[in-house]
């Protein structure tokens, strides 16, 4: 048995192991290519279970030892697993789970798991460049980087394991609002309409129109330093404030931009086929950054670019998918 980084790595009886249903999504897709790099190669980076043995990540991996008669193999447990994540990943039946998840508890279990998955792909990254000879084309899945984007996408794959379905969006939406009402750095107005949007959302509520009036409210207050009321605010004035958001969304929506960063007017609107080659480029741009290593050392003011470019890219498509959508006019 040896310890690294908080991780416990043993071996463990692979009957042993517990596998939900939700681990179950076609495992054996590729799973002849696997087996072929794990002959060859060995198992580079062990399957990561909870201390209990509920599987966390590693399904194929896990399926492929099995298929070549293994009856043990390396694994990590991971400590620190909240106990409602082990009991989502535990499920043999889609019927077990007694009380349905609200939405901001699928959102936390979904950040919680995503990490999970993130550190497994990372330590198959770092496996996979102890190849035998560097070989790269079957070590595939036995230690190999991370898959790309898609599927094999964390987020995917942490979207499905804790809703059942492939879209993530709305979770990390419901991340981002928590973030804001967490914040204390921010105004406690904008705290608060972020608090009373995710309980609306708790209730029932759409989650991207709260988002946006989230964003907007930040924009309003935050940036453009709307005057707040003198103490701490009535429901009726979150209620006034919230909606004056999104009528500043609703204006950058049709101007096309933000007053807190307007568009510089000094250069004429670029081209469609400036456009296309713009995103072009960026294409999959994702594969190329490790987010691990993102979240650790980013600075604060060049995250908060990212998350204003990413919010103004959605309010953008939003935009242009309408317009898309809408009747041609004679």
């Amino acid at each position: 048995m040896s310890e690294h980084d908080g991780h416990i790595e043993l071996e463990r009886r692979v009957d042993s192991i517990v596998v939900g249903v939700r681990h179950r999504q076609h495992p054996e897709d590729g799973i002849e290519s696997l087996m072929m790099s794990i002959r060859k190669l060995g198992l580079l980076q062990p399957v990561t279970i909870t201390p209990d043995g509920v599987l966390v990540c590693g399904a194929r991996r896990l399926e492929a030892v099995k298929q070549l008669g293994w009856r043990t193999l390396k694994v990590w447990v991971r400590s620190g697993i909240s106990d409602e994540l082990s009991r989502l990943l535990a499920q043999q039946d889609e019927n077990e789970q007694r009380k349905p998840l609200t939405p901001l508890e699928q959102a936390a279990l979904f950040r919680e798991l995503q990490e999970l998955m993130t550190e497994d792909g990372a330590r198959r990254q770092e496996a996979s460049r102890f190849g035998a000879d560097g070989d790269s084309g079957e070590a595939n899945g036995a230690g190999a980087a991370p898959a790309p984007r898609g599927h094999g996408d964390s987020r995917h794959q942490a979207a499905v394991a804790v809703t059942g379905k492939a879209s993530y969006s709305l979770l990390q939406q419901i991340s981002a609002i928590e973030r804001v009402a967490a914040d204390r750095g921010l105004p406690e107005t904008v705290r608060k309409i972020a608090q009373a949007e995710l309980e609306n959302i708790e209730r029932g509520g759409d989650v991207k129109p709260a988002y946006f009036t989230v964003l907007a409210a930040k924009e309003l207050i935050a940036v453009d330093h709307t005057p707040l009321p003198a103490g701490p605010p009535t429901s009726e004035e979150l209620e006034q404030l919230a909606r004056e958001a999104q009528e500043r969304l609703r204006q950058n929506r049709v101007r096309g931009g933000t007053k807190s960063k307007p568009k510089k007017t000094s250069s004429a609107h670029r081209s469609l086929r400036a456009f296309v080659l713009t995103w072009g480029d960026l294409d999959g741009w994702s594969r190329f950054y490790n987010p691990t290593e993102i979240a650790s050392q980013i600075k604060a003011n060049d995250w908060e670019m990212f998350e204003r470019v990413l919010a103004e890219t959605i309010t953008f498509a939003d935009e242009v998918r309408e317009l898309r959508s809408a009747p041609i006019s004679a």
